[in-house]
């Protein structure tokens, strides 16, 4: 990775993205927005632009995307021009342009209606089937079938579906991380070890979630009581929440696997729920008050 070009530089992800590489390698940062991780203001619907920013690239980190948050705030032809017709170009650009791999950074969002109606909490892991409930959802399932695509001995692809990171209160916050959260800088890191890796083949997808304390046989009492598991797996946490009188969650439905990306990509996540309070403790931004 001599060069690099980061897509959506100014956002969450290629922001902690943009940070750990420009240490070592030279970076491109690609956005609309300026930020200071952004060298260079480029809309990735613009071909040429793309074409023009690759030049010399030889790993492309495409994290741009409209979101969660942006449903019923921006159109369906918005989702889809930006989410999916724009990592089109990406990936044709990066072929055009000799860039040697692609990172595309996704979300364990497109599971969608996976856990409906199992009345147990849901293992899933990159072999469970997607099941897309949003525009959101949709786009980004549809632009990991274009980058797929792509996917050559030219083109080495790699797939990040990331799990929630964004800013939450810090009591849903630390219970997300047992299972279906991760904190920022790991999936970042999960970025980068995918870059790094030998490709053995030209494509693989990889579940980034926080580590687990949970057992699959956790799965019924999950679903109908979490707090008994959490207080059996994650004594301290249950402590915590004791301490500060915040309330257990009623019921939890899933946990993202992400023992795949661990041992494939020797990833390991490290900000887990107990640093999710001590950041809070510290007055961390990135850590909400309980609601």
């Amino acid at each position: 990775m001599d060069k690099i070009a980061i897509t959506g530089s100014s956002g969450r992800i290629g922001r902690a993205l943009h940070w750990k590489l420009c240490q070592n390698f030279r970076v491109e940062g690609l956005d609309i927005s300026p930020s200071s991780a952004t060298s260079k203001i480029v809309d990735v619907r613009d071909y040429d632009q793309l074409l023009r920013s690759f030049e010399g690239v030889d790993t492309v980190f495409h994290t741009a995307a409209l979101h969660a948050p942006h449903v019923g705030i921006a159109s369906e032809r918005d989702f889809y021009e930006i989410n999916v017709y724009a990592t089109e170009k990406i990936a044709r650009a990066a072929l055009e342009s000799g860039v040697s791999q692609l990172v595309f950074t996704s979300t364990t969002a497109l599971y969608g209606y996976a856990t409906y109606g199992k009345e147990q909490a849901v293992w899933i892991d990159e072999q469970t089937p997607p099941e897309p409930k949003t525009i959101y959802h949709q786009t980004k399932l549809a632009a990991e079938q274009i980058v797929k695509d792509y996917a050559s001995k030219d083109l080495a692809v790699s797939v990040i579906r990331m799990s929630r990171c964004f800013p939450e209160p810090v009591h849903t916050m630390a219970v997300y991380r047992l299972h279906r959260g991760v904190d920022y800088r790991d999936v970042a890191e999960a970025h980068l070890l995918a870059a790094q890796r030998k490709k053995e083949n030209f494509f693989d997808i990889y579940v980034i979630s926080g580590m687990t304390p949970f057992e699959k046989s956790d799965s019924q009492m999950l679903y109908e009581n979490p707090e008994l598991v959490i207080r059996l797996r994650q004594p301290l946490l249950a402590k915590e929440f004791d301490k500060r009188g915040w309330e257990f969650p009623k019921s939890i439905d899933r946990v993202y696997d992400s023992s795949y990306a661990q041992r494939i990509l020797k990833w390991k996540p490290t900000k887990g729920s107990l640093e999710v309070i001590k950041q809070f403790d510290q007055g961390d931004f990135e850590i909400l008050p309980p609601g």
